[in-house]
């Protein structure tokens, strides 16, 4: 059930455009636009960068492994996933969703 680091780091970094940087005390995964995730490894655990719909779902689907993150984050939707409480592929679902929010949002082709 659980989900190690380095097949975590795998799974995130598998997603198009995305590359690993340092955010502090953690890795942090970012698409050209933004962050979608944070990896504490010391801790076992994942911060998922969602909306407020996305944190609700997954949290009411897999309590054991989603929460939100207290305070403001939280309320906005950051949400903390417990690595040793998930399987892969919810966890490749929630990265590819937090994934989602962050891509770079498409440019409207002008009327000609």
């Amino acid at each position: 059930m659980a989900v190690d680091i380095e097949r975590t780091r795998e799974l995130a970094l598998a997603l198009p455009t995305t590359q690993a940087v340092q955010h502090f005390e953690r890795c942090a995964f970012r698409t050209p636009r933004k962050i979608f995730a944070t990896l504490d490894a010391g801790a076992g655990e994942l911060n998922l960068t969602f909306d407020p719909e996305l944190r609700d779902f997954y949290c009411e689907q897999e309590p054991t492994a989603f929460s939100p993150l207290p305070g403001g984050w939280g309320r906005q939707g950051a949400t903390r996933c417990d690595l040793a409480h998930v399987d892969e592929a919810t966890l490749t679902s929630a990265l590819a969703a937090a994934h989602r929010l962050a891509a770079p949002k498409a440019k409207s082709a002008r009327p000609g």
